[in-house]
């Protein structure tokens, strides 16, 4: 399908504030040649993070037919990368996240929005693995998007930058990843969008990924998700500071429709028992009827959600990204089959779904298992009770990070078995 920009006609859960306090300590690691790192901003935002990045003269050139150049990727590592460079674990982050995955937000101060999950002793553990988590292509952290700046015009990208799809951003991490000097990576995770990321790169890489774990998730975008994606990018559209996505022109960030947006994703984040268990009906003050305020406690969290949002997320990588995830179409990228995407495959794949997902449901997640099985992967499927839905992956559930440690833990005793002798024939 030809690719244009969005059209000037989520993601994942809000950052969650950890139960535990600590977390991996960054690792800035001196690599082998073969981009220029820098850690100067490049964004048109005055408050922009001076984020580690590497810097790819090259460029990349694109699904949508056209080469950017130079190519940004912005990153974080945390742990220590072992001699043999045999234990780098890669996550993805999903529509919202970033690659401040296990410290303190440099923009909101908040706990790394998957420090329950990596860290030393914690699942994901920085004490085993070198952990690498990049800003996606089309991003606001730092990674080349919509926000930095075109070295061709000295302005901001704005709806100039190209159209970006799931593969892409797979692309940029692969640069990364060479340029940290690893062949091979031990292990591919992450949760919805994350999630597709982990399927394209079994795909697109197989001979370079041990084991991957797609988590919630999807090898494409239901219409039903589509939908939802559209009601959020017409409310940016909407409002009168987007200017055609030329907002920085006047200082001006479309916070009202950028905040709606994230309000109706972050709705298909949840299931209805965890909305009626952590708000129910409940009022905030008072019993007075009214249309304008926020009377529901559920009202108030929306906004609550929908105000943070907007100091962090830049709208028009939102439109990019949310058209990123719905472009995305794994069978379609292979004539049609699912399984031939994974032909080539030699990873061991655990994929994970969660109960009272709707946004992915475990039926989507299967499709998954299915086409690895007609295929004979090496897969195994764990759909976790929880009652927090699509949410649930980013929060503390025991059951899921029981499954994420033990999957690597078996992988690790994988390898290092020596390989079994061939079977002597009859006769």
């Amino acid at each position: 399908m030809p690719l244009s920009r969005p059209s000037p006609e989520p993601d994942e859960p809000a950052l969650p504030a950890s139960a535990e306090k600590g977390g991996a300590q960054p690792l800035a690691v001196a690599a082998p040649a073969g981009g220029e790192e820098d850690s100067a901003g490049g964004s048109a935002d005055a408050l922009d993070y001076p984020h580690q990045r590497i810097v790819f003269p090259q460029g990349l050139a694109l699904d949508c037919g056209v080469t950017l150049a130079p190519l940004t990727v912005a990153y974080r590592t945390y742990g220590a990368l072992n001699a043999t460079r045999s234990n780098a674990v890669l996550i993805c982050h999903a529509l919202t996240g970033d690659q401040y995955v296990a410290e303190t937000h440099p923009i909101t101060g908040k706990p790394g929005w998957w420090d329950i999950m990596v860290g030393p002793g914690r699942p994901i553990d920085t004490e085993r693995y070198f952990v690498i988590c990049a800003n996606v292509l089309g991003g606001c952290m730092g990674s080349s998007g919509p926000k930095e700046i075109n070295p061709a015009t000295g302005a901001p990208w704005g709806l100039t930058f190209p159209a970006v799809t799931i593969r892409d951003m797979v692309r940029a991490q692969k640069l990364l990843v060479e340029h940290l000097g690893i062949e091979r990576l031990f292990c591919v995770i992450g949760g919805s969008m994350g999630g597709m990321q982990v399927l394209e790169w079994a795909a697109t890489y197989p001979e370079h990924v041990v084991a991957a774990i797609p988590v919630a998730t999807g090898a494409y975008h239901s219409a039903q998700n589509i939908a939802f994606h559209e009601v959020g990018r017409q409310a940016i559209h909407a409002d009168p500071d987007w200017m055609s996505g030329e907002y920085w022109r006047q200082g001006v960030v479309p916070a009202r429709g950028l905040a709606v947006a994230r309000m109706a994703a972050h709705i298909t984040y949840l299931s209805e028992e965890a909305l009626t268990r952590k708000f129910g009906r409940r009022l905030r003050s008072g019993e007075a009827l009214t249309y304008l305020d926020d009377i529901f406690e559920v009202e108030s969290y929306l906004r609550y959600q929908g105000s943070t949002f907007v100091r962090r997320f830049d709208a028009n990588s939102y439109l990019y990204i949310t058209r990123a995830m719905d472009y995305f179409d794994l069978a379609a990228e292979h004539g049609g089959s699912l399984a031939a995407a994974f032909r080539r495959t030699s990873a061991r794949f655990c994929v994970v779904s969660f109960s009272s997902d709707w946004l992915f449901p475990t039926a989507t997640n299967r499709e998954v298992v299915q086409a690895l099985n007609a295929c004979a992967a090496n897969v195994s499927f764990v759909e976790i009770a929880s009652d927090k839905g699509h949410d649930a992956f980013l929060l503390d559930e025991p059951d899921f990070h029981a499954t994420i440690r033990g999957f690597l833990a078996a992988c690790e005793a994988a390898l290092s078995r020596p390989p079994r002798p061939p079977r002597a024939r009859a006769g």
